[in-house]
């Protein structure tokens, strides 16, 4: 019996266990405040050694709690993954497999069952699940993708009759913070302890940054990824087929080439000012093939981590309202992002591949009364997880059907023997937005499996070998048993979580954008 196949028939009881003991009573339950951005690369946070930007504020929260440097998601787009976050199961099981459609609200989720355990419930910002939330006493909701400027917020929560739709005036990121600030400080219950939901817009496309950063990193080169003018040749084919390069696929919105709509004036004056120049200096200097390349993505990625600075801001404020307020000690802080981003790793933007860097995402969570200061983990976690740790750590039991298990164990520092070993990914959405291929996987520490099943190709990666997974080794004799053994195992998570046989999936007929 191999390593893998033991290890995991230990992973396969710990998930059989229906309870997870509660660690809280009601009179010292934690709070918990989620902060979750949208398309939030790894390599773009400071304490995951970022060498393209600086993000003091994120990485507070590392410093004072846990870095997970092997969380992942199981199906790395938009509303899947929020899907996942509220209900710990993988989207075959909620429904939202896909963007176009709508979340089921009337399932289980994470905020229903704590706030029929007494606590408040609230969540602001962007949904991107189409159906009204459910389970939260109040929420403050982007319609829609929400834009980075004036947005409208819909308000509404359990026990109000409708909802209503609120214009605001300003960028988007300082309002879903000013709203989770002033829900803190003066709309809350003190005699409850709260689950609070964050959700930013950024930084998602078209990555408009707020005025005070316009023109952040104008003077800088952000270094280039080495894998930048990648050919995929040790890929697949389907790494051939995306729409989702840096050098052709970049819209002028997208590069600023235009402004965007819906400014005021004073915001559309403060763009124009800050572009205009640059746009005529580009516009003069003619540039063709590579050149062009590293400008598009010298634009693209200077825009995205502008937006990313608003968010870090952001979570300062929130930390310094929970330390005004005193809740610091016994308050969950978690960061994170709804999966993981391209920023010009194989020459590509977006997210959705089992590759590593949209497949894993950062995980960042404090908890000073019980997580040591400074501490990393490399346990393999997913956003199936979520759920059950807010319910443990809430003192609540976690369903026996739940596919995701508690993290406590590994925030308490001390993980579990019987640890999973290997997570299962999933990825429907084609055909649909930038042409990613239909692929499912399996991962362990070191090796990953794919398989792009309406193509009937497989890939394989050693990811110690080949960290970058340039080199596809499914062919490789000496891989032999292990890529046997991942192929046992995708097969086993498949019938843990009761994965339907086949195809199981039929794209919906609206093409709503991610």
């Amino acid at each position: 019996m191999t390593r893998l196949t033991t290890l995991t028939l230990l992973a396969a009881a710990a998930f059989a266990i229906a309870l997870v003991t509660p660690t809280a009573t009601a009179d010292d339950r934690p709070n918990i405040v989620f902060i979750m951005s949208d398309d939030h690369g790894w390599q773009a946070i400071g304490a995951y050694g970022s060498t393209i930007n600086e993000t003091p504020n994120i990485d507070r929260i590392a410093h004072e709690g846990m870095r997970m440097d092997r969380y992942y998601v199981g199906n790395a787009i938009c509303a899947p993954s929020r899907a996942t976050m509220l209900t710990g199961l993988h989207t075959h099981a909620n429904g939202m497999m896909d963007n176009r459609r709508a979340f089921d609200g009337s399932q289980r989720n994470v905020a229903k069952m704590l706030r029929a355990e007494g606590y408040q419930t609230a969540m602001i910002g962007k949904w991107h699940l189409e159906s009204e939330p459910t389970g939260f006493d109040m929420y403050d909701r982007l319609v829609g993708q929400g834009p980075y400027y004036n947005p409208v917020l819909r308000a509404g929560g359990e026990g109000i009759d409708g909802y209503e739709d609120v214009e605001h005036i300003g960028y988007t990121t300082d309002i879903v913070t000013d709203r989770a600030i002033d829900w803190i400080e003066d709309e809350r219950d003190p005699e409850k302890p709260f689950l609070l939901l964050v959700h930013h817009k950024a930084p998602h496309r078209d990555w408009q940054p707020a005025p005070r950063h316009l023109h952040l990193y104008d003077d800088d080169e952000i270094p280039e990824p080495t894998t930048l003018f990648d050919d995929w040749s040790g890929k697949g084919s389907a790494a051939t087929m995306q729409e989702m390069m840096i050098a052709r696929d970049l819209t002028k919105r997208d590069l600023k080439l235009v402004p965007p709509n819906g400014l005021t004036k004073g915001q559309f004056e403060a763009w124009t000012a800050a572009y205009a120049p640059k746009n005529e200096a580009f516009e003069a200097m003619k540039l063709e093939g590579d050149d062009l390349v590293r400008w598009k993505y010298q634009r693209y990625a200077k825009d995205y981590l502008r937006s990313v600075a608003a968010v870090d801001e952001g979570v300062g404020r929130l930390l310094d309202t929970l330390d005004h307020q005193s809740l610091t000690d016994n308050t969950i802080v978690i960061y994170t992002s709804d999966q993981g981003w391209y920023l010009g790793e194989h020459g590509w933007f977006d997210k959705r591949w089992m590759y590593e860097e949209s497949f894993r995402t950062p995980f960042l969570v404090r908890w000073p009364r019980v997580i040591p200061a400074g501490t990393t983990s490399d346990a393999l976690t997913q956003n199936i997880d979520i759920a059950p740790t807010m319910l443990a750590a809430a003192g609540e039991a976690v369903p026996a059907d739940m596919h995701g298990v508690s993290m406590l164990p590994v925030l308490e520092g001390t993980t579990p023997d019987d640890w999973r070993d290997s997570l299962y990914y999933r990825y429907y959405e084609y055909p649909g937005w930038h042409s990613v291929r239909r692929h499912e996987g399996v991962t362990t520490e070191r090796y990953k499996l794919i398989h792009f099943y309406r193509l009937d190709e497989w890939e394989f990666y050693d990811l110690e070998q080949d960290p970058d997974e340039t080199r596809n080794a499914i062919d490789d004799p000496a891989y032999e048993v292990e890529i046997a053994d991942l192929k046992r195992e995708l097969a086993r998570l498949k019938t843990r979580y009761q994965v339907p046989p086949g195809e199981h999936y039929e794209a919906p007929t609206n093409g709503r954008r991610d």
